[in-house]
């Protein structure tokens, strides 16, 4: 192998996981290789534009994967750099504390984490600073401890916004600021001359045409290619497999398409971090004599426990006007461990992305609203309050990624759908109490055509990490039990959760694991 395809670390995917890892390690010096199957997401006017990003699913990767019934879909993906976090809403939640504890759900358990929140609460600190999140501790019950304020401020609630908040404190609820990462200056609610963001209505689930959210290619890709020259990106790069030696206990080649050139490079040091999905079958993809079921497979666990939330964005129609642009900025967690009326966990309510006509247009008019003579898309939009809803769902080895001969499958039974139907007749109690039409009915589009509502957006689970190689994957460090240079930083790792974005939680754990992995380079 030459000497420039050797790197002391390749990184595969500039998602928050493969981003930031490349961010972090890049300060050490060493040469650092970040691989991106995409390309750059080009900025232009469609980046804003509700038809070619929910409709069109301009953005989104063109492929086709099965469900169990044979069913085709066409998964949420985003391959370029940033990933996923290009088009994500940029929410980012701490998971609770009592998250990382086993917790009781009518179809079963959410599994205990075999590390706890001291553990990453400092690197959660961390990561909400390189994120730039804007958040206030204190207002949500739920809030774990934290060693420090929030070094940005809140985002502003606009004025209808700013009712609903005061609203539902009169109604004896705790509504709170939404943390969100973002590059906004603000002043009285309105973006100072030189804030990137400009808080528009074409946040939530677009590209951000002026770089104002904080995705992992504007927090980390660039500054540290920009700082760090042992830092170096390829792009249009898929990695096809990875080699092992004839042990099976080191990585020793990494096979990339580019175009139609195939070419190997080596590091001492591998991390994965596609995202849960696509890094199980990489993994699966690079079965060998000494690896027959797939990379670091001896346990049959890869692919399996996939996890990606009981998610609904629901529309409610305002009797008052909404003429909000920045929605998402108020969320309500009362119900994420359980109400008066039901024992078990509900999940997490905050603000999403304001509805425009040509989404609803796109979505078709629920049967209540069907009476009227024209429909009033436009009407519909400027009325309209939008909420996000997330229940946690279970991890069960059924539920798992694999191929099917040459062909994607995804096995997915639905678990703990009651608690979403209660969460969904907790926010219809409280719209009802705040002058707002009792009625809710679903964005089916938020996640692109023909994406069922949660899609992949929430992935995680799929190389679960744990003390027992018998029953995980990754060890605590998130090294592939089987391999002593293969790591994974995306939401594979995840045991269980939570009701909460998982990104946060990405990002921490992989500033957690990049101390350890730099530790291991030495100086």
């Amino acid at each position: 192998m030459s000497e420039n395809r050797h790197y002391d670390v390749v990184i595969i995917g500039s998602g928050p996981g493969g981003g930031t890892m490349a961010w972090r390690l890049a300060q050490t010096g060493k040469r650092i290789l970040l691989l991106e199957r995409g390309d750059y997401l080009p900025r232009e006017r469609e980046n804003w534009d509700s038809q070619a990003v929910f409709v069109d699913a301009r953005y989104q990767a063109p492929e086709t994967w099965y469900g169990a019934d044979g069913s085709s879909f066409h998964p949420g993906l985003h391959y370029c750099v940033g990933g996923n976090s290009k088009v994500y809403g940029s929410v980012l939640l701490r998971l609770r504390e009592k998250d990382f504890f086993e917790i009781r759900h009518p179809d079963g358990i959410s599994p205990e984490w075999p590390l706890k929140y001291d553990v990453f609460e400092p690197y959660y600190q961390a990561a909400e600073e390189l994120y730039y999140v804007h958040g206030l501790r204190g207002e949500d019950p739920t809030e774990p401890p934290a060693s420090k304020p929030y070094a940005y401020p809140p985002i502003t609630h606009e004025p209808r916004i700013q009712e609903l908040f005061d609203g539902l404190k009169r109604e004896g609820h705790h509504p709170f600021h939404l943390p969100v990462g973002v590059r906004l200056e603000e002043r009285d609610g309105k973006p100072l001359p030189h804030s990137a963001c400009i808080r528009c209505d074409a946040f939530d689930g677009y590209p951000c045409i002026t770089n104002g959210k904080a995705d992992a290619q504007i927090a980390c890709v660039d500054p540290a290619l920009a700082a760090h020259p042992n830092l170096t990106l390829k792009t249009h790069s898929y990695v096809d497999r990875l080699f092992t030696d004839p042990a099976g206990r080191t990585v020793t080649g990494v096979e990339v398409k580019r175009g139609s050139a195939t070419e190997t490079f080596t590091g001492d040091i591998v991390v994965v971090a596609c995202g849960a999905l696509s890094s199980a079958l990489l993994l699966l993809r690079s079965a060998s004599d000494a690896h027959p079921q797939g990379l670091a497979n001896r346990s049959g666990q890869v692919g399996r426990n996939y996890m990606r939330h009981n998610n609904s964005t629901v529309l409610a129609i305002s009797r008052t006007p909404n003429p909000t642009r920045f929605q998402k900025t108020l969320g309500l967690n009362d119900f994420y461990f359980g109400s008066d009326d039901w024992e078990f966990p509900l999940g997490h309510i905050q603000m999403v992305g304001k509805s425009d006509g040509v989404q609803i247009r796109g979505e078709g008019l629920p049967g209540f609203l069907q009476w009227f003579p024209e429909k009033p898309f436009d009407w519909l939009a400027q009325h309209s309050l939008d909420f996000w809803l997330t229940t946690e769902d279970l991890p069960i080895p059924e539920n798992r990624i694999f191929y099917d001969g040459a062909t994607v499958r995804l096995d997915l039974k639905q678990t703990n759908e009651e608690a979403l139907h209660r969460l969904k007749a907790k926010l219809r109690d409280l719209c009802a109490k705040l002058d707002i039409h009792p009625h809710l009915f679903d964005r089916s589009l938020y996640l692109g055509k023909d994406v069922p509502i949660g899609g992949t957006a929430h992935q995680a689970g799929t190389l679960r990490f744990g003390p027992d190689p018998a029953t995980s994957v990754l060890d605590l460090h998130c090294k592939a039990h089987e391999l002593d240079n293969l790591y994974v930083t995306d939401a594979s790792f995840f045991p269980s959760i939570g009701a909460v974005n998982p990104t946060l939680t990405i990002i921490a754990n992989a500033l957690r694991v990049a101390d350890h992995i730099i530790g291991r380079l030495g100086t």
